[in-house]
């Protein structure tokens, strides 16, 4: 390719992008041919070229090529025993049979003046009895090279083997999750475990964890606490309300069978046999409730390192990261204080309008939808807009436990048993490192919230509460998501002061930061500067210039200086596209209902992702995520490149990706009107109000706000929404249950794309 010309050199550029887009890496950067043209590339993918070199070639008009490949071998996988229980139908029977003739089931009543933690000993002890009965644990070791023989013997193993294999495939065949992960285990394998493990290896990880978190604690600065306002005596929640057997089995439902080596009776069992277990427990919680304590083990945890990345080292400590795992009955209690707690939080309007982590109805679209409304509003005004997005460093670790309770009291309203519970909830809290069948010995857990919990994301949600209304104070625009903190503000062209109102804030949230045991990494807090004019007329904003980052991501989306998300789509499009070539080979083992449910999974999740905020962008960004469901249908058809796209996404009832752009606008508009969004979704959203009655009035229309610029404005939610509610069919706006109006919305658009 001869590059040597304006034109050419655009179009070296869109090579460039066709490359990065499928995954491959072009590493010459000079030129190869004698008349200065570079004709010869190294395409890679997978691989690391290294000490690449052009020498002349005297026999050729070409430059000899000369460079290296770095293999990297593959990790060595460990052979270590495992000890499971084996769990098979007739587990639970026996179960059952055993608990219900035990001294624990017959003499409910007679246990009941012993402490909590009496009461989950003796739990402990006579289900662990149990379980060692009817499912003893079993050790398992790692397969090796099978035997190059086989006997009548062995093939009838293998036979039955068979056999299990497929009972197992028909009884997951409606858990989509199962087949995820089994599928993402094999075409995204994990490397880089760590192949031995000890009790030394353990402990050298928890002393690892307990230096990070102090060492964090170490380095803030500690500054005078702010006095917090008390709250009115209609706020208050003094006692838990009593715990029947039907809320204990819906919030044993609705909790996930998770696995705890902690747990005396594996989560299965214990959903599978609630009828017999129940009233004990609901007995065990009330009494936890009434006493306002939690019993000491619940509150230990089990950590198991994770690698980060799966190219980092599994050598080095910190490129892990811990992941806590709670016992079952721990969640259980949570689940249904939690359930408490949020009826007591709404009845009251509690918490921060603009925090949109863990909270029902909002999501990291809702949040990044508004601040992308406000963002493009601004540049409508000819206004740009500075971004800041603020990193802070194992905030759920460093949480302060008496600022935290004292918070509970005084924000919240949360006193006696409620109090009480929560303060015996958060301290004496204890966990060890656990790798296989070794662990470590426990340690002391003196801050934070607790990882992998039920309560832990709302209770630091209301640790951050103040924090709002501090931001608010500088008339600077913030979103959080848990500990995601973005500022953002309006400021006018090269007008250097337009910015003090966003250096106070930063100013005085490092303060509020510091006064409550939280760390901002300064070296990870990004700036981004959107302005409505080109590139190259940007506006000056003195030193903090330089600071200006041309992209920034922001919770799982690229931001441009343009808005235009270019670099986030070409994202999109390089993943799903490795993502496809890895499902292609695993087709052959999966059947056609499989294969498309993992498509979706792999694929039109990550086009699906956010994509409310590519409404308005051009049809050629658009086109690109078109370019991968397209793939995507032909691998899943079978059919071949040159093969008419247009039919098989009709038979297969896929959206284009420019309707399913339209399809989650018009989802967040319906919610919007009925109350089913977020507030600050809602208040974006207004219903038309004709001065006189009309005919027209019975049908649902919004009010179109007007814009200046079709690119700025004319792409916001407050103006892309009710313009395609309002060209909606009477009957679709007229609809009020969710569900019926996904429904029909979907085959109205369906009707639009493909004309039928």
């Amino acid at each position: 390719m001869c590059f040597t010309t304006k034109r050419l050199i655009t179009k070296h550029n869109d090579f460039k992008a066709l490359l990065d887009s499928l995954d491959l890496a072009q590493s010459i950067s000079c030129p190869t041919h004698r008349l200065g043209h570079t004709l010869d590339l190294i395409i890679s993918r997978g691989v690391t070229v290294s000490s690449c070199e052009v020498l002349d070639f005297p026999i050729s008009n070409h430059s000899l090529i000369r460079f290296d490949i770095c293999a990297v071998p593959p990790a060595p996988t460990s052979t270590a025993p495992l000890r499971r229980r084996i769990i098979t139908p007739s587990t639970v029977d026996d179960f059952v049979a055993a608990f219900s003739v035990s001294d624990l089931a017959s003499t409910i009543e007679l246990a009941l003046p012993l402490c909590p933690d009496q009461l989950l000993s003796s739990f402990h002890t006579i289900c662990s009895q149990i379980m060692d009965s009817v499912a003893p644990y079993k050790a398992k070791s790692t397969k090796g090279p099978s035997d190059p023989w086989f006997n009548d013997t062995t093939r009838a193993f293998r036979r039955q083997c068979r056999q299990a294999e497929r009972n197992l495939i028909n009884s997951n065949s409606h858990r989509p999750g199962i087949l995820f992960s089994t599928i993402n285990s094999v075409i995204n394998p994990v490397s880089g475990v760590m192949n031995e493990a000890s009790v030394n290896t353990c402990t050298a990880f928890k002393q690892y964890f307990l230096d990070k978190v102090l060492s964090i604690r170490q380095t803030i600065t500690q500054a005078p606490a702010v006095a917090i306002p008390s709250q009115p005596t209609q706020c208050v929640l003094e006692s838990f309300d009593a715990v029947t057997l039907v809320d204990l089995k819906k919030a044993v439902h609705e909790l996930k069978p998770t696995k705890c080596p902690l747990d005396a009776v594996p989560a299965r069992i214990l959903k599978e046999a609630i009828d017999i277990i129940g009233p004990f427990l609901v007995s065990f919680i009330n009494s936890c409730f009434s006493l306002g304590t939690v019993p000491t083990a619940l509150k230990h945890a089990i950590v198991r390192p994770l690698l980060k990345k799966p190219n980092l080292d599994p050598s080095i400590l910190s490129n892990f990261r811990p992941i806590s795992h709670l016992s079952f009955l721990s969640k259980l209690m949570e689940k249904l204080v939690f359930t408490q707690l949020q009826s007591h939080l709404q009845l009251h309007g509690m918490g921060d309008t603009f925090q949109s982590g863990f909270r029902s109805r909002h999501s990291t679209e809702s949040a990044l939808l508004r601040v992308h409304n406000d963002i493009l509003g601004a540049l409508d005004s000819k206004s740009s807009v500075v971004l800041v997005l603020l990193d802070l460093t194992a905030a759920f670790d460093t949480v302060d436990h008496a600022i935290l309770i004292s918070r509970l009291q005084h924000v919240v309203g949360l006193q006696g048993a409620v109090l009480n519970w929560f303060s015996s909830y958060l301290i004496d809290r204890t966990f060890s490192v656990m790798l296989n069948d070794f662990s470590s010995s426990a340690a002391p857990l003196s801050s934070g919230v607790p990882q992998g919990s039920i309560l832990g994301p709302i209770l630091f949600s209301l640790y951050m509460l103040p924090l709002g209304q501090l931001i608010s104070n500088h008339n600077v625009q913030f979103h959080f998501y848990a500990d995601d903190l973005q500022i953002y503000l309006p400021v006018i062209m090269n007008n250097r002061s337009a910015l003090d109102p966003l250096h106070n804030s930063i100013q005085d949230i490092k303060l509020w930061l510091s006064q409550n045991f939280l760390h901002l990494n300064e070296g990870k807090t990004e700036y981004i500067l959107f302005s409505p004019d080109s590139p190259c007329s940007s506006p000056s904003f003195g030193p903090l210039t330089p600071q200006f980052a041309p992209t920034v991501r922001n919770l799982g989306v690229i931001f441009d200086k343009s808005m235009q998300f270019d670099k986030q789509i070409s994202a999109v499009v390089k993943a799903s596209f490795y993502q496809l070539r890895l499902l292609s080979k695993v087709k052959t083992f999966l059947s056609q209902a499989d294969l498309e449910k993992a498509i979706h999974a792999f694929i039109s999740s990550r086009i699906d992702y956010c994509n409310a905020l590519y409404t308005g962008l051009n049809k050629s960004f658009l086109n690109r995520l078109q370019l991968v469901q397209n793939a995507a249908a032909r691998l899943l058809s079978n059919i071949s490149k040159r093969s008419h796209i247009t039919p098989v996404l009709c038979s297969l009832h896929w959206l284009p990706v420019r309707f399913r752009v339209e399809y989650k606008v018009l989802l967040f508009v319906f919610k919007a009107i009925n109350g089913l969004a977020p507030a600050y979704l809602t208040e974006l959203v207004t219903v038309y109000q004709p001065a006189r009655a009309l005919r027209s009035s019975e049908h649902t229309s919004l009010v179109i706000p007007k814009f200046k610029y079709k690119k700025f404005g004319g792409r916001s939610f407050a103006v892309q929404g009710p313009t395609l509610w309002n060209a909606l069919p009477p009957s679709l706006r007229n609809i009020t249950v969710f569900s019926v109006f996904k429904a029909q919305l979907k085959t109205h658009l369906f009707r639009q794309a493909f004309n039928t």
